[in-house]
This record gives structure tokens, sequence and C-alpha cells, in this order.
């Protein structure tokens, strides 16, 4: 399927001399759209991992994202919800950067190999491939930042530690009650602390505990992602191009164009491929909820899987989707409309 052509034109006339300022712009700007879009989620993502977390308990901590989130405020404030920002907020600006530079560097590869000119119009397939690939090469970077994040947020619902009894559907119990009150935030390891003791139990191996579901994941969504916002974007420039009787190019992007395009394909991104980050999700913090032992080995992706399924069905891998989706689709229309609109006011 090829991308309209109308009035609307590739522009891929870019000097060899300028690839290096164009890796430099896609690093830059990709790292400073991820960290703004992370302030903002990094709560909904606190939900979101929680309610996934339980889905192999027998008795669910929370009854929903409404009483997860309700509940994480009265009883940790506002630090709750920021619980294990820094990693997330390093992760996505090195999530952004590599994904945003990978992407443009595999568009220009695929062009290179492609009989057609350059000044036409790549299809949707290309888009589409060099988003996927630049999601592959994304998750590697992305996982051992996803496993601290996701340790550092159920934290305070790990058993075996003063603070973290969670027994009923209610409340926490009065022995987690007391001994939140009592704790001192501080006294919980942080993204360093957990880092260094996954290396040390595990190995460095051990910090890609999950990542077939986060290839998985970041390779379908990343072709989603790019595609849909490609798409849309251009849709709606040709729509633009055509009522005014111009000639625009992709550049020419308005803000709220962008916003809207980036909108769409967060909304398709998550709900796409969101099982694999469910059972991504439980791997990475089944030793604090759910700890086998020593000499226990950990269950695989496709093992987790099957677990989760005799214990709720297709509904377990859906764990927080809602609230996910809800928080994606302004989260991704931010992080496009800093990104293009920083490439729009500082060309290189």
């Amino acid at each position: 399927m090829d991308v309209p052509q109308d009035t609307f034109t590739w522009d891929d006339t870019r000097p060899p001399s300028s690839n290096v300022f164009r890796a430099i712009k896609d690093i830059t700007f990709g790292s400073i759209a991820g960290m703004v879009s992370k302030v903002f989620e990094h709560p909904f993502d606190l939900i979101k991992v929680r309610l996934q977390s339980q889905v192999l308990d027998p008795t669910a901590r929370f009854n929903g994202p409404i009483d997860c989130l309700v509940r994480t405020w009265r009883n940790e404030g506002i630090r709750g919800l920021y619980r294990g920002l820094p990693a997330p907020v390093v992760g996505a600006m090195a999530e952004n950067a590599t994904l945003f530079l990978s992407y443009n560097e595999l568009q220009s590869l695929l062009r290179r190999l492609d009989p057609h000119p350059s000044s036409q119009d790549p299809t949707l397939s290309q888009l589409a491939l060099s988003g996927a690939g630049a999601g592959a090469i994304t998750s590697f970077v992305l996982t051992p930042i996803e496993l601290v994040k996701c340790k550092m947020q159920v934290q305070m619902l790990a058993p075996n530690k003063s603070t973290a009894i969670l027994s009923t559907s209610t409340g926490y119990t009065a022995a987690a009650t007391s001994g939140v009150a009592s704790l001192k935030r501080n006294a919980l390891p942080g993204p360093v602390s957990v880092f260094v003791s996954v290396i040390r139990d595990t190995g460095f191996r051990g910090l890609w505990l999950g990542q077939t579901g986060t290839l998985i994941r970041e390779t379908g969504g990343g072709a989603v992602w790019f595609a849909c916002k490609e798409f849309v974007g251009i849709q709606l420039i040709q729509r633009r191009a055509k009522s005014h009787g111009l000639q625009l190019e992709r550049k020419d992007i308005l803000p709220m164009e962008s916003a809207f395009a980036g909108a769409c394909a967060g909304g398709a991104y998550n709900i796409s491929l969101f099982p694999a980050d469910t059972v991504k999700s439980i791997m990475q913090t089944e030793e604090e909820l759910r700890p086998r032992g020593k000499g226990v080995p950990t269950r695989s992706f496709f093992g987790t899987a099957r677990e989760m399924y005799r214990a709720q069905g297709i509904r377990g891998f859906y764990a927080g989707c809602g609230i996910t989706v809800a928080r994606s689709i302004p989260s991704s229309a931010i992080i496009f409309l800093i990104y293009d609109g920083l490439s729009r006011h500082f060309t290189l």
C-alpha cells in the first residue's frame, strides 16, 4: 500500500555530510520528548504495573485502576505515585533517542535499496518495517531499565516487608498501614541498589529478564506506532495541501497535526500487543511478589503466559489495559508534538 501522492513530496535530499547532525538531532530531540512524556505518564504506568503484577495472585490487591490509584495515594502519597521514576525517565530518554535514530536510519537504508527514485514517497510497508526494526533494536536497551522500574513500582506491595503487606481488596492490613506510617521512604532501595542486586543475584544476563515480551511488544508496537503516526499525519497534511492548493512536505506538519497523529499512534500501539507487556511485567515482578526460592528456575515467557491463562483466562492478559491506553494517547501526542516541533524549529 503506497502513501497517496497528490501534492505531497518526500524530502530526502540531504547531503551525506548531514548524517551526523541528523543523528545528533534524533538523539537529542528524542531524549527530550521521552523525558517530558514520562514525567507526565509515570503515575499511570505505576498503576498499570501494579494491576498487571496481581494477575497470578490468589486474591487481587486492587479492584481496578481507580481503587489502585486512591489506595496508593492514601498510603504512599505523591512519592508513591512517582516511585521508581528515575529509571523510566532515563529509559524514556534512551528509548526515544534509540527509536527515532534507528527509525530514520533504517528508513534511509530501505530507500537506498529501493529502485524507485528517492523523491518518491515511501510506502506504508517501508514505514512499518522501519518502525519494527527500530522497536526491535530499542527493546535490548529498554528491558534492563524496565526491569528496575517494575521492581521499584511494586516495592510497597512485596510480602515479608513491613510496608508491603496487602491482604484484602478493601485496603492495606493494619500491619502494613502502621508500617507505611513508620517507615522512612528513603529506606527503600533506589534504582542503583536494585540494579546492583539484580546483577549480584542473577548476573548481567538477569538484566534482560522479560526480553522476549519486550521484543514482541516493541517490534510489533514500533511498526504500528510509526506507521499509524505517519499515515494519519500524511493524511492531515494532504488534506490541508489540497484545500489550500499548496505543495507541502512531511516537515510542514502543524503542531496540532503532530499531536493528533501521535495520539492515534499511542492508542493503536498499546492495544495491538498489550498481552506481551503484561507477561513481561509479571515476570519482572515475580521475585518481589511471589518468591520461588533459591534454586527454583524462573518461568519462561510462554510458561508465564500459560499460568496467566489458567488463572484468569484472556482477561488476565489485559489487566491495566484501559488506563494504559488512556495515558498513552496524550503521552504519545506529547512525544511527537515535541519531536516534530523541535525538528521544525532547529533544522540541522
